[in-house]
């Protein structure tokens, strides 16, 4: 597996989804060796569960260390001009570690996780090993903005014999860029329902913790980025003024964060910036949280999340969500079912469903129950494994 990104240690939110996938993987037998970029918070074994790591330095200097890790884009909109000087040096460093690992282990599947950069890289370490090529969102928006990267991801995915997508929505895209509409298939993400589940402890400790006792919680989860909309949930406190003792807590970092901080201060409701928390965390406070929002938008720059990990994760707590219908969320949500859905960048609308749910506690543990019970039948990481592997097959044909 070739990647930009990989939790440099554990309970890291960045690339959170990479860890399942590699150990799936393993776990079914295969030997997984793992090519990433090299990062000053790596923490990682040498080897872990079945998975091999080869992290590979490339910056000249410090300051060129931005990588892969979600520090090549700022706010998710613009690539970052260190990340254009640095991808030279980084582009040949993973080049040749590929093609070592490659070649050193016998390798027999060439897996590329983003199109752009690490599809490419994984392209061209070999061009005799089947390839399959995995897009999860900034790659493909990239490709859609940039000509030098569009066409790069055009030739990964002529290289590739088999490409995943973990949106429709992204699977759409990507057609549009330049993959084979016969050999590319949708792949959600799973989810850790043993970490994210119901917990009673945890709801009674972070409410402790956080000093809201038993009034009312929102929660949510995610990189301080525009296509995270969040500036429209904590505008939708705005819109709640008669819900005694509200609050709306925020985890994750970013660029935004001053600016979020900032519009929390200046509206009306509590706002709480929780900063970056370990996964274990975030199952917590999804626990112990009222209502879970996930307020995506597709943002100015065109930039839309394909299926956020995080909405999944909020669906196995069996805590309601209410997500936008935006990129690759109304796919994993049934409006009234196992969540609610409003129109992004609508704070109004998000404030009246949060509304509904909190003051209608029956239906709220209804729609919660029956999204957990949805999300484990539907997005096992077991079930993902056994898909990518048969992606391999179809690789190889």
């Amino acid at each position: 597996m070739v990647t930009s990104s990989y939790p440099r240690f554990p309970g890291d939110g960045v690339g959170s989804f990479m860890e399942p996938i590699a150990k799936g993987m393993a776990a079914r037998g295969h030997a997984v060796h793992l090519i990433a970029p090299w990062h000053p918070a790596i923490t990682r074994p040498a080897e872990e569960d079945g998975v091999r790591f080869h992290f590979f330095k490339y910056a000249p200097s410090p300051g060129l260390n931005v990588f892969g890790y979600s520090g090549g884009l700022r706010a998710d909109t613009a690539v970052r001009g260190a990340a254009w000087l640095a991808a030279p040096f980084a582009l040949a460093a993973g080049w040749r570690t590929a093609r070592r690992v490659a070649a050193r282990y016998r390798a027999t599947v060439l897996h590329g996780h983003w199109v752009i950069p690490s599809g490419l890289l994984a392209a061209y370490a070999s061009r005799s090993l089947p390839l399959v090529v995995s897009v999860h969102g900034s790659d493909v928006f990239v490709a859609e903005r940039s000509g030098i990267a569009r066409r790069a991801a055009r030739a990964a995915f002529r290289r590739a014999g088999w490409v995943t997508a973990c949106s429709n929505d992204l699977r759409d895209r990507s057609i549009a860029i330049g993959a084979r509409a016969d050999r590319i298939e949708t792949v959600p993400y799973g989810v850790d329902s043993v970490r994210f589940k119901p917990d009673a402890a945890a709801r009674t400790s972070v409410r402790r913790e956080l000093g809201v006792g038993e009034a009312p919680l929102v929660f949510t989860a995610g990189r301080l980025v525009s296509k995270k909309g969040f500036e429209y949930l904590i505008d939708a406190a705005a819109h709640l003024p008669d819900v005694a003792g509200l609050t709306i807590a925020i985890a994750g970092d970013g660029d935004l964060r001053d600016e979020l901080a900032a519009r929390a201060r200046a509206g009306r409701g509590r706002v709480i910036l929780l900063g970056n928390r370990s996964q274990d965390d975030i199952a917590r406070f999804c626990a112990a949280a009222d209502v879970v929002a996930v307020p995506s938008i597709r943002d100015d720059a065109g930039n839309v999340d394909g299926l956020p990990n995080f909405a999944l994760e909020a669906l196995a707590s069996g805590t309601p969500v209410v997500a936008a219908r935006a990129g690759g969320l109304p796919q994993a949500i049934h409006d009234g079912r196992t969540g609610r859905l409003v129109a992004e960048r609508n704070a109004r609308e998000l404030a009246a469903v949060i509304r509904e749910l909190l003051t209608r506690p029956d239906e709220a543990r209804r729609l919660g129950a029956a999204a957990r019970a949805d999300v484990t039948e539907r997005y096992g990481w077991g079930e993902v494994a056994a898909r990518f592997e048969s992606a391999y097959e179809r690789a190889k044909r």
